[in-house]
């Protein structure tokens, strides 16, 4: 008999040799088991009161404590968040996305997030099937800036799904890295996955997905190099894992570059973004300047 699951709950296996999170789906069938090893991972779920992997064989007497987060609300809730607006017709619209803003709401993140924004300035949005993701077609992530196009109805939205599954649309990034590299111009291609050794983080994995980076060198300042990027594949955390893997870490990356004591987030901009528009069919490009804290790292790196 399996138990309806609770806001809080602590389990006692009687059984050794199991993986936690094959353990977890038997008693929560209900549950999907990529969403009960995300929990496992952002440590909502403890074994003998500690942080483990999903991976973790049980023993018999070992006590699983279960902490839930607080169930998502039906939708959204509109919130008067400043947004810069680049472009808006019937069908789009291009939104130069702020660092430290997520772009929809998740399980441990309600709030504060460009959905929330986008929903207090258009509220027909929230008509979308997806409350959580109304007219969302692609992402950023929390702590790049630049440009996105968000869809104002389903057709528009299917429209820019298609081009994003055929790779036609142009995505192009402004990027600092440190150390000087070289040749000029170059592809990395290299599958992305989770990191086995720690799976909040993506890497370098045979058995990942195919990704392709191109870069160009715009400029050498002190020992960084400044990247015009282009991305021929979506995966997640592409540009910073490829940089990484090649030996040229982001500035301001915590995660997989390298620390700086001038900027407070990973240089990576979203400058360019072209794709054909829903009203028209036509191709049109869109661009944007850097945000203020990237342009002030350079000046701190070449003041003249």
């Amino acid at each position: 008999m399996t138990v309806p699951l609770s806001e809080t709950k602590i389990l006692e296996v009687t059984e050794s040799a199991i993986r936690l999170d094959k353990y977890l789906a038997r008693e929560y069938p209900d549950f999907s088991r990529s969403h009960l090893q995300k929990l496992i991972e952002e440590g909502y779920i403890l074994v003998n009161g500690c942080e483990v992997r999903v991976s973790l064989k049980l023993s018999v007497g070992d006590r699983i404590h279960i902490n839930l987060p607080p169930p998502a609300p039906s939708s959204p809730i509109a919130e008067p968040i400043p947004l810069t607006i680049v472009y808006e017709d019937n069908d789009v619209i291009v939104v130069d996305k702020p660092a430290g803003l997520t772009v929809h709401p998740t399980p441990g993140h309600l709030n504060n997030t460009l959905v929330n924004a986008l929903l207090a300035r258009y509220p027909d949005l929230a008509r979308f099937e997806d409350v959580m993701r109304p007219g969302i077609v692609h992402r950023l992530d929390k702590d790049t800036s630049g440009l996105m196009i968000v869809a104002k109805n389903n057709s528009a939205q299917q429209f820019l799904i298609q081009q994003f599954k055929d790779r036609s649309v142009t995505k192009g990034y402004l990027v600092l890295v440190k150390g000087k590299l070289t040749p000029i111009h170059g592809t990395i291609e290299a599958p992305i996955g989770r990191d086995p050794a720690n799976r909040k983080r993506m890497a370098i994995v045979t058995e990942g997905r195919h990704a392709r980076t191109r870069y160009q060198v715009k400029e050498y300042l002190d020992n960084c190099t400044l990247l015009e990027i282009v991305t021929e594949t979506g995966r997640t955390h592409q540009i910073r894992v490829h940089l990484a893997a090649i030996g040229y870490p982001v500035i301001g990356d915590r995660v997989y570059g390298i620390k700086s004591t001038y900027l407070k987030r990973q240089f990576v901009h979203a400058y360019r973004l072209g794709l054909c528009l829903p009203s028209s069919g036509e191709y049109h490009e869109f661009t944007c300047d850097l945000a203020p804290d990237l342009k002030q790292a350079l000046k701190f790196l070449y003041p003249g």
